[in-house]
């Protein structure tokens, strides 16, 4: 979903997802059609005193205060956020931006330190942030000397609605969903005495478990299906799922650098810009490589792939050359990189084959190619090999590689 860039606080670009927008609105309506029952909640609970009349006489009325209400849930998940990303700052971790969406909010941070201490303090910052914000409301819905009539009412609700909102975002945030902060908080404390990979296989079972239950107390909770809550239960799981993965292929890529898994660049099958279509295809389809660097006078051109060939109709592929179809943004990296960060690369951008040079650009020299299978085929051999050391065991194999083909 396309995002929109409102602002920053401390340099980080706050940023609204297109799901926030078309979201909010659903909120404010949900929440001023409620005005009755959360009015009775906090009369129950606070002993409030809120005149509800006030309030629902006139739809218009109702929908605003929703509004504010929805704004205001969202200003806290902000600053929940914000609290996260400037801890995390603290341990210099780079804080690409705070994104509002359909879920709330997300602090999108370059990673998650290693260290169990500053995990846990960044994990706790969002909640402990949230707290306050709901003891600030309480304080001032309880002592501030607010009137009465609509206005009154009006701030009396905001105020109210915003302390018990806040403080249950803390408490939901803290329970054991990982990759929430009570995930996070539980991998934590876990990687006090253990390997970071294992804490955190550990925190995603357990992420997976909750979510489960979520999405079951969701479906079957006696109240109808609440298709909110399934959807947080499936982001839960897919985030555990994921994180799980990322942590592994890190321990596993550990020490492992991108020369020990490209292709050399004199083993490296190119084409010329020059070829058709119709060759290119026959090629692909003779060495069973479907995708090739693009040269023209010995100079490296750009990339093109079996999607591209499919582009061109069949019966038109001998009147199109593969300078017509090939991409020339090249995505390079550095030989002297680590695979985990060339297979981010790859995330980021949706490609499959990385150029590799000296120096990590275009202007550099192409020492090599580094497709998703070359990373693959190194995670399997590393796998395989229990070795502490993954590097030495893939030098190893590549060298009985090269001694069969000799």
């Amino acid at each position: 979903m396309p995002s929109y860039r409102i602002g920053r606080l401390f340099g980080i670009p706050i940023e609204l997802d297109l799901t926030f927008l078309l979201v909010l609105p659903v909120f404010a309506y949900v929440i001023g059609s409620q005005l009755g029952e959360w009015v009775g909640i906090l009369n129950d609970t606070l002993a409030a005193g809120i005149d509800l009349a006030p309030l629902t006489g006139d739809p218009v009325v109702a929908f605003g205060l929703g509004t504010i209400a929805a704004v205001g849930l969202f200003v806290g998940v902000l600053l929940h956020e914000l609290g996260h990303s400037l801890v995390a700052m603290r341990y210099d971790v780079e804080i690409s931006s705070i994104k509002l969406w359909l879920f709330g909010g997300v602090a999108q941070l370059s990673r998650f330190p290693e260290d169990w201490r500053q995990e846990l303090y960044i994990a706790v910052a969002g909640p402990v942030v949230s707290v306050l914000l709901g003891v600030l409301c309480f304080v001032a819905f309880r002592f501030l000397p607010i009137g009465g009539g609509l206005v009154g009412a009006a701030l009396l609700f905001v105020l109210g609605y915003l302390a018990v909102t806040n403080l249950a975002l803390a408490v939901f945030n803290m329970l054991p969903g990982f990759p929430m902060d009570g995930g996070r908080v539980l991998r934590a404390l876990w990687a006090r005495n253990q390997p970071y990979a294992v804490a955190t296989r550990r925190a995603a079972a357990v992420g997976k478990g909750f979510a489960f239950l979520l999405g079951f107390l969701a479906l079957f909770g006696g109240s109808g299906i609440n298709l909110y809550l399934v959807a947080i239960a499936f982001f839960i799981y897919m985030g555990a799922s994921s994180e799980a993965q990322q942590t592994m292929l890190r321990a596993a890529f550990e020490g492992v650098a991108v020369a020990d898994v490209m292709t050399p660049a004199e083993e490296v099958e190119t084409v010329d810009a020059r070829t058709s279509v119709a060759e290119l295809v026959d090629r692909m389809f003779r060495t069973r490589h479907a995708g090739f660097p693009v040269t023209r006078d010995g100079r490296l051109v750009g990339m093109v792939t079996l999607e591209d060939a499919r582009s061109v109709d069949e019966v038109e592929r001998d009147a199109y050359r593969v300078e017509e179809i090939m991409s020339t943004d090249l995505y390079t990296i550095d030989v002297d990189a680590d695979a985990m960060d060339a297979f981010s690369t790859m995330q980021e951008h949706g490609v499959g084959r990385l150029i590799v040079t000296r120096g990590g650009d275009e202007e550099g020299s192409f020492v090599g190619l580094l497709s998703r299978t070359d990373l693959m085929t190194a995670l399997d051999i590393i796998q395989s090999s229990g070795s502490e050391s993954a590097a030495p065991s893939l030098r190893r194999e590549g060298d009985r590689d090269r001694s069969r083909d000799a």
